[in-house]
């Protein structure tokens, strides 16, 4: 892989140790001139890069299409062809959270004087396409089954909508739907009227304070208990801080999967005890998997944050897909290494599937206090 002029010197420039040839025996550095031309430079700077990448995708095939098999070759010697796991996993899992955890960004219409969102428009232009596809299937427009899906649908949208107001508009909003219930006399105005009371109190409960002066006005039974209040108190402060401990939990979640992976290593472990095998073995075979997970999601996330964000079916295909392919990789990369039964294996990889997802809740939950804890 070196490239230049070889010294004739024999010592190395490194290490002070002597060399025979033209590698260290001590250190392993190349005993080449100092002096080099810019081509020279170029090409074995070219040659290193190239000697990276060769590795990469002699590793990149086999890990994604035969699960199991680069964990089994580079702990049985076979490693000249392949990148070190490590290298490979802090290599893939900074594209992955560069790409997967790139901030999103909210875009408004700034061509219109009223202010209203972008997304307001698309949730719009979905009633709207609901009716014409409805329609087009060949149902008439005063059919019964269009009214109630579209005004389900209005419904909806009108609530995320009404959750977004400030208290004051809500409380604006909520006032002008009970003054056209006075006249109309609706069952379905009664009903959104009673949804939005329940928002609006919660927006009322927006903050401690309000909360505690709207239970002063109720009556002695009807108030929450201390304990209620204590919970209320809790739920309340971390609402306010929401956007904050969101924010934070996504930056720290590079540090959260590099410290569960040695514990789902611990799980896999235990549920093979019986194959008698190293713990660091079965870490390697986590980080192989860990990493063939974190490049298909650097291929398949942006397709659902950023192509497909607004189809819905696409959007589930794809993350169905993603799913399918977890569990048929995972099935069949314990297979081969592990050299177990089907069923046992399944039954395995349900276990271990169950013992992550508490590790990884467990782990959001201290995340979560934690960043409450040092914000407040």
């Amino acid at each position: 892989m070196s490239a230049g002029k070889y010294r004739k010197e024999h010592n190395c420039l490194n290490c002070g140790a002597h060399v025979e040839k033209h590698y260290c025996s001590d250190c392993g550095q190349p005993n080449l001139e100092l002096k080099e031309s810019f081509w020279a430079f170029i090409s074995h700077s070219i040659a290193h890069y190239f000697h990276f990448d060769n590795k990469f995708f002699q590793t990149l095939s086999p890990l994604l299409t035969k699960p199991g098999k680069v964990t089994l070759d580079y702990l049985a010697g076979k490693r000249a062809r392949y990148i070190n796991p490590v290298s490979m996993y802090i290599f893939v899992s900074i594209v992955y959270f560069l790409v997967v955890y790139s901030p999103k960004h909210v875009t408004k219409d700034k061509h219109n004087d009223d202010g209203i969102t972008v997304e307001k428009k698309k949730n719009q232009n979905v009633t709207d396409s609901v009716s014409k596809a409805l329609k087009l299937a060949g149902m008439p427009e005063n059919n019964a089954i269009i009214k109630k899906t579209v005004k389900s649908l209005d419904n909806a949208i009108k609530t995320k909508e009404f959750k977004k107001l400030g208290f004051k508009d809500q409380e604006i909003e909520l006032n002008r739907i009970k003054a056209e219930n006075l006249t109309l006399k609706s069952d379905s105005l009664e009903d959104i009227i009673d949804n939005y009371s329940d928002i609006h109190i919660e927006r009322n409960d927006s903050t401690y304070a309000s909360y505690l002066a709207r239970q002063q006005k109720l009556p002695s039974a009807e108030q929450d208990s201390w304990y209620e209040k204590l919970l209320k108190k809790r739920a309340i402060s971390l609402g306010e801080k929401s956007e904050v401990i969101h924010e934070t939990l996504e930056h720290n979640r590079p540090k959260q999967y590099f410290l569960l992976m040695p514990l789902l290593a611990l799980f896999i472990m235990w549920n093979f005890r019986k194959n008698h095998i190293y713990y660091l073995n079965h870490l390697i075979f986590t980080i192989h998997g860990m990493t063939a997970y974190f490049i298909v999601q650097i291929f398949t996330a942006p397709l659902i944050k950023h192509v497909f964000q607004n189809t819905y079916v696409i959007t589930k295909t794809i993350e169905l897909a993603v799913l399918v392919w977890i569990c048929w990789y995972m099935f069949s990369a314990l297979k081969v290494f592990y050299q177990r039964k089907t069923g046992s294996i399944i039954f395995k990889m349900f276990w271990i599937f169950v013992l992550f997802w508490i590790a990884f809740n467990v782990s959001e939950f201290i995340m979560v206090n934690l960043i409450y804890y040092v914000a407040t």
